[in-house]
């Protein structure tokens, strides 16, 4: 099994970094490779169609995904939504039914309105959430103070096992012949008469 980690900050080894990190730990100490790629500094560097290509792939044999994003003005980067629009625009069909989970990170605030905007595109893809025992969101102004906060870090390492779990449990029930749903055609409304 394997999870895709993605790293939506403008700084490759910061506070997001870190968070992903702690994840990534806890999903290798279950056996569930894994891989954390940059895509903010990418992006920011006008590399969009590049990265999204490349996740695309990563994401073929991908069982899960996780997204990482610092906060900048209560929301997430502008990397991260962009990298995200053309990701779910694009590869839906590599997405389908994986589980996946958002982490943030921020010096102090703005952390529930980030996670609120990123929860939603793994919905738009039949994805299952994945939790932690809190709010997946840590506290800092730099990786060492991430590493300080110990709710967060407690959060990480959770929701790395909370991971491995639900992608153990959704490889058992294959072995068992409990089959996926088959996606059925969207169905789009126009309000407009």
């Amino acid at each position: 099994m394997k999870v895709i980690l993605f790293n939506g900050s403008r700084r490759e080894n910061g506070c997001t970094y870190t968070a992903l990190n702690i994840v990534a730990n806890q999903l290798k100490a279950a056996g569930i490779e894994t891989k954390i790629v940059f895509v903010g500094g990418r992006v920011l560097k006008g590399e969009v169609n590049e990265v999204v290509h490349e996740a695309k792939e990563l994401l073929e044999t991908a069982d899960g995904v996780v997204y990482g994003s610092p906060v900048y003005y209560a929301s997430p980067s502008g990397e991260m939504l962009m990298f995200l629009d053309r990701l779910y625009g694009i590869a839906e069909a590599n997405l389908l039914f994986k589980p996946a989970a958002n982490v943030v990170s921020a010096r102090r605030a703005g952390t529930t309105a980030t996670l609120d905007v990123l929860n939603k595109y793994p919905t738009y893809a039949q994805q299952p959430l994945v939790t932690s025992r809190y709010w997946n969101m840590v506290h800092g102004s730099n990786p060492e103070d991430v590493l300080k906060d110990e709710e967060g870090v407690q959060i990480m390492k959770e929701l790395g096992r909370n991971m491995a779990w639900l992608l153990k449990s959704i490889d058992a029930g294959k072995q068992a012949g409990v089959t996926q749903p088959d996606a059925k055609q969207k169905v789009y409304t126009n309000f407009i008469r």
